[in-house]
């Protein structure tokens, strides 16, 4: 076997068992029922910060809810003050005064169905009830009467419509001569301001300590990949974690809290909450002060829960005191993300998208596609000028690689030579081969290169694709209406043209359910062999004749962006290998190459 063959065999066959593994690791999981539970709780167990003392070891009260409704009826139990902005709708319960109940105007369910908007928050007692809650633990000598609780109604101050420009105030009075003031406020996008304010006019000083939480019924359902994280996010002093709702489970159990909790203690910089594919509810205290995040599961109430703590503060008499928050609530988009942590000064936000293990590739490829959509306009062809882009970069390597195989060819008589010369004496051919490869200034392993490198650059584009909200229901052309899904059409129904729909992309037909770009994607991939004749040897030879087709479906159920990539990728390969070859005074015969290799695999058939 020559060495230019083991050079494309071993390349072939990286490649290959790379994608394997790849679709072992990753393969789509069965969606997850959401839990049938009939309660969900809201308690949170507050320890004494520093500056309490023993006597400051308080709980909030709970939220039982006895029954499972529907979310329409359970909105309907509480007065609700409105949100309304350009890119939100929803309401805030004055029972509690929960942010419970948002939908993102600008996300549909379903592709070109506008009917139905994707719901981020549910109240309690709804399916899937997920919400926030912000108020104070009592220490000291107050009660848990004398502080607004999960089930205060407050009464509101102003404004009974929460828009970008209008605010709303909440308010709530004690009969101990204590008024808590709630100020709540939200931007053009997804960032809420809560401020908490009390006033002491109770005669003698109190202490209390602020708290927020982000309640979560159950596990939701989700796309179950290994690529993706879903679940707990969150940030302290530096240090980036990203648990699973399994983790959780693990944590060590708190009779007091009556949950598995786990607890950060947070010095300056830090914000905790919940991510999914596209959407995120995260709570990011101001940052500068020192305050404790907390992670628990109640397997009671089958209840994710995300909290933070601030220290425990002593209120005087004739004073007030208050405390400022953000909690963003909505789409996983970079620029407006990006955006809060330089405005709101939230450290590392931006790392709230998963950018994964190759996040020094995917942070930079995304920017590079973010700016280039900003220009073209088409995330579809953005993919393509990025891919001309990463294309110019490697091409140093490229040129060195495809001058190195024409060269190659160019050796092949003399190899053949050396081989007779040698015979079984192995050593000796080896010594030959490394004494005419030095004397021909030619590196037998310059083509394995830029496929090695271009695997990091594979894995990290299909990063970028899957976890980019720019991609989600994005179109290109044609029959391409979403770019974060597999391509819809399929031989299976001759591209459309019979009366019958295609298998799920999630089911396990959807690996023969072949469109037209993971088609192309084989073909271009099966020209750019021929551009080199078949291996003699017939083994060798059947390899390469299939190896195309393998990898088309191996990737036919990918999103369609990452097929666009490797279709252009292909084709752009191709072009390079063929004019280098000619440069080199090598004359690439791909008919003759394609008529030979057809011959050789009828001798080998019979």
């Amino acid at each position: 076997m020559d060495d230019q063959n083991k050079n494309l065999i071993l390349a072939t066959v990286l490649s290959c068992v790379v994608l394997v593994v790849w679709l072992y690791i990753f393969p789509p999981a069965p969606q997850v029922e959401s839990s049938s539970e009939n309660d969900i709780s809201t308690q949170n167990a507050v320890n004494s910060s520093s500056t309490g003392s023993g006597s400051d070891l308080v709980y909030t009260p709970s939220i039982e809810v006895s029954e499972e409704e529907s979310r329409e009826r359970a909105l309907e139990k509480s007065e609700r003050i409105i949100i309304d902005t350009p890119r939100l709708r929803g309401s805030i319960s004055l029972n509690g005064g929960r942010i419970d109940d948002l939908q993102l105007l600008d996300y549909n369910v379903r592709l070109n169905d506008e009917s139905e908007k994707v719901t981020l928050l549910s109240p309690a007692g709804a399916p899937n009830a997920y919400f926030t809650m912000y108020g104070w633990a009592p220490a000291g000598s107050l009660s848990f009467d004398e502080v607004p609780g999960a089930t205060t109604n407050w009464s509101v101050d102003g404004n009974t419509v929460l828009t970008e420009s209008t605010p709303v105030t909440l308010v709530w009075k004690n009969d101990s001569g204590l008024t808590f003031r709630r100020y709540i406020s939200v931007d053009e996008n997804y960032l809420f301001s809560i401020t908490q304010t009390v006033d002491n006019k109770s005669g003698t000083a109190v202490r209390m300590r602020p708290y927020g939480i982000i309640a979560r019924k159950g596990e939701p359902d989700t796309r179950g990949f290994f690529i993706l994280h879903e679940g707990i996010v969150r940030f302290q002093d530096g240090e980036l974690d990203e648990l699973d709702y399994s983790d959780l489970e693990d944590f060590e159990f708190s009779a007091n809290e009556r949950a598995n909790v786990e607890e950060k203690n947070v010095k300056s910089s830090g914000w905790i909450g919940f991510t999914d594919h596209y959407w995120m509810t995260t709570l990011a205290p101001k940052q500068g002060g020192a305050f404790q995040t907390a992670a628990k599961y109640s397997a009671e109430r089958d209840t994710y829960q995300t909290e933070f703590r601030y220290p425990v503060v002593s209120i005087e008499n004739n004073t007030s005191y208050s405390v400022d928050t953000n909690l963003f609530a909505g789409a996983k988009e970079w620029a407006a993300i990006n955006d809060y942590e330089k405005s709101q000064n939230i450290e590392n936000f931006v790392d709230s998208i998963d950018w994964g293990w190759f996040f020094f590739l995917t942070k930079p490829i995304f920017r590079v596609l973010f700016w280039l959509n900003g220009i073209i306009g088409n995330m579809g062809w953005s993919i393509v000028g990025l891919t001309l882009i990463i294309k110019a970069i490697l091409f140093p390597l490229a040129y060195k690689s495809h001058v190195s195989m024409a060269r190659m060819k160019e050796l092949q008589p003399e190899m053949e030579k050396i081989k007779e010369r040698a015979g079984d004496d192995k050593a000796s051919l080896q010594k030959e081969m490394m004494k005419l490869y030095k004397e021909k200034k030619v590196n037998p392993a310059a083509g394995c290169l830029p496929i090695l490198l271009q695997i990091p650059i594979f894995f990290s584009l299909y990063k970028v694709i899957f976890v980019t909200l720019a991609l989600r229901h994005e179109p290109w052309f044609g029959w391409i209406k979403d770019l974060s899904a597999p391509d819809p059409t399929s031989f299976l129904n001759l591209f459309g043209l019979l009366p019958w729909g295609t298998p799920d992309p999630f089911s396990m037909f959807a690996i023969v359910s072949i469109g037209v770009f993971p088609i192309l994607m084989g073909v271009t991939m099966w020209l750019q062999q021929k551009l080199n004749p078949a291996p003699t040897d017939a083994t060798q030879a059947m390899i390469f004749a299939w190896m195309p087709w393998v990898f088309m479906f191996m990737l036919g159920s990918f999103a369609s962006g990452l097929v666009i990539y490797w279709v252009a990728n292909n084709t752009i390969t191709f072009i390079q290998q063929y004019t280098i070859m000619r440069t080199q005074g090598v004359k690439p015969d791909v008919l003759g190459n394609i008529l030979s290799n057809l011959k050789l695999v009828k001798r080998t058939k019979k």
